[in-house]
């Protein structure tokens, strides 16, 4: 799966920072940004195996942009991660109910998100869907 592309959506230089050198670092081919109007410029050019998708963003939220992008054809096979630091009750659910395939909370398990991108990629390529 390394070699795969994967944008990053958080708000949180420190987050995006961890989030790129790990994955860069693992052979994927990264991007970042730091809100969802940037997110969707990138996407215009760029198509993500996976997104990592913070929640709480400036403008839009990460729930709002990730049912924009399960609702469109073209986006709509991409696998979304929430990331989130202020975890309540029912934010798990509200974030699949969006779309999301998975749910992390920060701060970033480091193997664990390493572990979990292999996990669901390896998922999507044997046409399992991204939810494991």
């Amino acid at each position: 799966m390394a070699g795969e592309s994967i944008l990053i959506v958080d708000d949180s230089p420190i987050n995006l920072k961890l989030l790129r050198v790990l994955l860069a670092g693992a052979g994927y081919e990264v991007r970042a940004a730091r809100d969802t109007e940037e997110a969707r410029a990138i996407l215009a050019s760029f198509s993500p195996a996976l997104i990592f998708m913070d929640l709480q963003l400036p403008g839009m939220d990460g729930y709002e942009l990730t049912r924009r992008l399960k609702a469109a054809p073209a986006t709509a096979g991409i696998t979304v991660v929430a990331v989130t630091s202020y975890a309540m009750k029912g934010d798990e659910e509200k974030a699949r109910e969006a779309g999301c395939d998975e749910y992390v909370t920060k701060p970033i398990d480091t193997q664990g998100i390493l572990d979990l991108v292999e996990r669901l990629l390896g998922a999507r390529d044997k046409g399992e869907g991204g939810r494991a």
